[in-house]
């Protein structure tokens, strides 16, 4: 008879929020490639992006409000909903991490998380000497840990890394390293938040096949992952988390079709089957926003060296009209990467007749940086300037960074940060050494390996 590994009860977590942000307009953000009338756009951001409070900022916030549920001794349960919704905070109150506001969370048995790249890492200490901590602070005797330790690096691919200091990996190299610990020390139960989010295909699926094994040996694993191919894949039971509360509990291939079929979804394709619900102003209407691969599949991840494209479906509702379709990126810090606006020849400046458009802007590979990367899809009308839609977070993707040496990184390891990550053109002028400065030295450094900064 199973019993229960987590029990929730009435967890309530309230963060309190400081004043709104003074945002710059949307044409201050494009000052160099725009002009005045995007004013209008960035209205649209942030009328989006919070709810309306009669123009006065919020100062509290409910991540969680009222969740009640049990996880059984050897289930596996997938968190799903899109972001803002409270599985990260859910996890990090079953972690430990950060105490609940109202309500209480038991935990019966030995508890892992994988919540951020790196979580429980200490920078200063070594690869190897990580491993140890973390086995330590899962109870497990340092003969355990030695007996785990190859297979942890293995698993992990960064063998040659593991005796230098983990603030020197790239955040790819930290969430194998981190995976492989947290999956192969043996908690009774395995927390994980979107260890999909960095690393390639290959340890991705090396990832995916950990967790079944893990689930299949009876642990309790609750796995939250924007991939409903992993997550139908992982788990038999899921739940649906929407506003900090519990929408949906209960088998994968009912909660999920039903999570993407409600506009709820942060997927690589989202579309508005349902006219009357689909984003929409007088003139268009979005019908689908879609993440392409050169090959034209629709793709959830993609490498960082190929192009991507995203594609924008949508109804012209009244003749005559001058559109602006643009999409708008934003990575998983929120920070603004860039705005694309459609800039097709054949379009551009016309007025479009009554029907279907479907506009695809590509990105090039070696382009963007590594990571999430989070696209609202928009709609402007000209002449006069208005807003038709303004979809926030519509659809999602991966880039996945490679260690082949043939990417923006080359032979590098370590962290690479900025928003993009262009593979640009160097090139080198080379002059013989002289005698004399042969013989005044040349500077040295002091060896030691730094993160570029």
């Amino acid at each position: 008879m199973s019993s229960e590994a987590i029990r929730v009860v009435g967890i309530g977590k309230q963060y309190r929020i400081g004043q709104q942000a003074q945002y710059g307009s949307l044409r201050d953000d494009l000052a160099r490639v725009a002009s005045a009338p995007f004013r209008a756009i960035s209205s649209a951001f942030r009328r989006g992006a919070s709810r309306s409070d009669g123009g006065r900022a919020k100062r509290y916030i409910w991540a969680l409000d009222d969740v009640s549920l049990e996880v059984q001794t050897g289930e596996v349960v997938g968190l799903i909903g899109r972001n803002g919704a409270g599985k990260s905070t859910l996890l990090k109150i079953l972690s430990r991490i950060t105490e609940p506001t109202r309500g209480h969370a038991e935990i019966r048995g030995r508890a892992g998380s994988l919540l951020e790249v790196g979580t429980g890492f200490h920078p200063e200490l070594t690869g190897r000497e990580n491993v140890y901590l973390n086995g330590a602070i899962l109870g497990m005797g340092r003969a355990q840990t030695n007996s785990r330790f190859d297979e942890i690096v293995d698993f992990a691919g960064v063998e040659k890394f593991m005796d230098t200091p983990v603030k020197h990996y790239s955040d790819g190299m930290r969430a194998r390293l981190a995976f492989a610990v947290a999956a192969h020390l043996e908690p009774e139960i395995l927390l994980v938040d979107e260890v999909l989010a960095v690393g390639d295909g290959a340890f991705q699926k090396k990832c995916l096949n950990k967790m079944q094994n893990v689930g299949q040996e009876g642990r309790t694993v609750v796995f939250v992952s924007h991939s409903m191919p992993a997550i139908t894949r992982l788990c038999e039971r899921v739940i649906l988390l929407d506003e900090g509360r519990v929408l949906s509990d209960g088998p994968a291939h009912v909660v999920v079709p039903a999570y993407l079929n409600s506009g709820l979804g942060t997927t690589a394709a989202r579309e508005w089957k349902d006219p009357s619900t689909a984003p929409a102003g007088h003139a268009a209407r979005l019908r689908a926003v879609r993440i392409r691969s050169e090959d034209g599949d629709v793709v959830d991840a993609i490498d960082i060296r190929r192009p991507v494209g995203i594609e924008l479906e949508f109804d012209v509702l009244v003749p005559g009209c001058k559109l602006l379709p643009h999409y708008v990126l934003h990575n998983q810090e929120g920070v603004l990467v860039f705005v694309s606006i459609d800039q097709d020849p054949a379009w551009k400046d016309r007025r479009r007749p009554v029907g279907r458009y479907v506009s695809t802007g590509w990105i090039p590979g070696n382009l963007l940086a590594e990571g999430t990367l989070f696209v609202n899809a928009n709609m402007m009308t000209m002449e006069p300037w208005q807003v038709q839609f303004a979809a926030r977070n519509a659809v999602a993707f991966q880039v996945m960074d490679s260690l082949d040496g043939n990417s923006a990184r080359g032979d590098y390891a370590g962290k690479m940060p900025g928003v993009v990550r262009p593979l640009l053109e160097w090139s080198t002028e080379f002059a013989p050494a002289t005698t004399s400065l042969l013989s005044s030295g040349s500077p040295g450094g002091n060896g030691s390996q730094e993160s570029l900064a």
